[in-house]
């Protein structure tokens, strides 16, 4: 039985340290062990019944003689339950000879084997965890290294007779994105957006008219007056689908990733934002600085007490007095209509930078959070709602389908150009009421 097999299911080792009064051989001393416990438990229970068996292993046995004394250790591997491993190791101890020689057997231990599994196996695993997390590290460090240098191929290509800007896959995208200028396709290509071509100029060119009637195309533009100008030269002669613009008084290349994905989500279609393009307050003129007319002084003072001398002169005779009318009652203003959307301000620092949403009922109980994209249908489903807060653009369609549940106040981070907004709904900026 002393091969491998017969006890590769061990629970337990039992060590054991001997001292014998003599020069003895390893195999006297297993003699011993094996010849003083037999008769001393049931048949089924002997060392030897047990060894035949598998439920005792090998007897390992490690002696050397000196100056007419044997001394060693044993490991006796055993599959048995932990009672029945301890008193096998008990009856261990009741050897006291081995052959002629007096011998002593101390047990000095009994040690789970699982236990001491589950270390290696433990101490692999970190092993493992750290070379996997190396090798992840690594891969993922290859990864963005590709992705930054594959990036950084991407340059804008020079498309149609006009040679505008654009990116290289202009011409494969059903779907494309206008906008004004080289800078305004670089920043899109830097936001990782490509598919956009520049119009570079008010004048739209012939291959911009040709692809408005192929593709679909969203114009994004600059948040001022030449955005403005661009917008209705392309009501004339190459409607989008769809307009997008940057923040009032902001250009497309001045934004952000964040804020340039925020304003394309915002998009509108090209008859609303035009129509509020229309209604809109026409661009003030320039005012000319007033000509002030230098008046002697002397001449003034004369006019002034010719015109008191008129207005103190007594009636002439038959002529009835004029009477004086009252000044006018000037009438205070009406104080301004209390802002709804203030009692909301509490609120607004939880929303910040998180791009979800909440619903406010009736009776001023919250909905719970939810993304911004999902924000019109959950509203439309809603019933019952006072007052919107989410981290997101207030748009047009936003508050038709506020204003269509009976929504008092929407409070936004930011407010989309040229929306029109209903009487009775209140819409407020982060800004405005923080």
């Amino acid at each position: 039985m002393g091969d491998k097999d017969s006890y590769t299911g061990v629970k337990y080792t039992i060590h054991a340290r001997f001292t014998i009064e003599g020069v003895v051989e390893r195999h006297d001393v297993i003699g011993a062990i094996f010849g003083q416990t037999e008769g001393l438990f049931p048949k089924d229970f002997e060392l030897r019944e047990l060894q035949r068996t598998g439920k005792i292993g090998r007897i390992d046995i490690d002696l050397k003689s000196a100056n007419d004394r044997t001394t060693g250790t044993l490991v006796v591997p055993s599959s048995l339950d932990r009672p029945e491993t301890a008193i096998i190791a008990a009856a261990m101890e009741t050897v006291d000879r081995v052959g002629p020689c007096e011998a002593k057997i101390g047990v000095e231990g009994i040690k789970d084997v699982r236990v001491d599994k589950l270390k290696r196996i433990q101490e692999r695993a970190k092993e493992l965890m750290r070379d996997w997390t190396v090798k992840e590290h690594h891969d993922i460090e290859v990864m963005l290294e590709q992705v930054g240098l594959e990036s950084k191929k991407i340059e804008p290509v020079h498309y149609g007779r006009e040679r505008l800007t654009a990116t290289p896959d202009i011409s494969t995208r059903p779907d494309i994105i206008l906008v004004e200028g080289r800078a305004d396709v670089i920043n899109l290509l830097r936001a990782g957006i490509s598919g956009s071509i520049a119009v570079e100029g008010v004048k739209i060119p012939k291959t911009i008219r040709e692809l408005a009637r192929k593709k679909e195309v969203t114009a994004f533009l600059d948040g001022d007056r030449g955005g403005d100008l661009i917008l209705r030269e392309l009501n004339q002669v190459a409607r989008p689908k769809f307009v997008a613009r940057a923040p009032r008084g902001s250009e497309v290349e001045e934004l952000d990733p964040y804020q340039i994905k925020a304003a394309l989500e915002a998009k509108v279609p090209f008859e609303e934002a035009f129509a509020a393009l229309q209604s809109g307050p026409a661009p003030a003129p320039e005012q000319q600085p007033q000509r002030v007319e230098e008046r002697p002084q002397e001449a003034v003072v004369e006019r002034e007490t010719e015109r008191v001398e008129r207005v103190q002169q007594p009636p002439r005779r038959g002529q009835r007095p004029q009477r004086q009318r009252p000044p006018p009652q000037v009438m205070a203003p009406p104080p301004p209509p209390l802002s709804l959307a203030k009692q909301y301000a509490g609120l607004i620092e939880g929303f910040r930078g998180t791009l979800e949403a909440t619903l406010i009922g009736n009776d001023d109980a919250e909905s719970p959070r939810f993304a911004v994209a999902e924000l019109v249908e959950k509203l439309k489903a809603a019933e019952g709602v006072k007052a919107v807060v989410f981290d997101g653009i207030v748009t047009g369609r936003l508050v038709d389908a506020a204003a269509s549940k009976g929504v008092k106040v929407v409070v936004g981070d930011r407010i989309a150009e040229g929306i029109r907004i209903p009487q009775g709904i209140e819409i407020k900026a982060f800004k405005d009421i923080s």
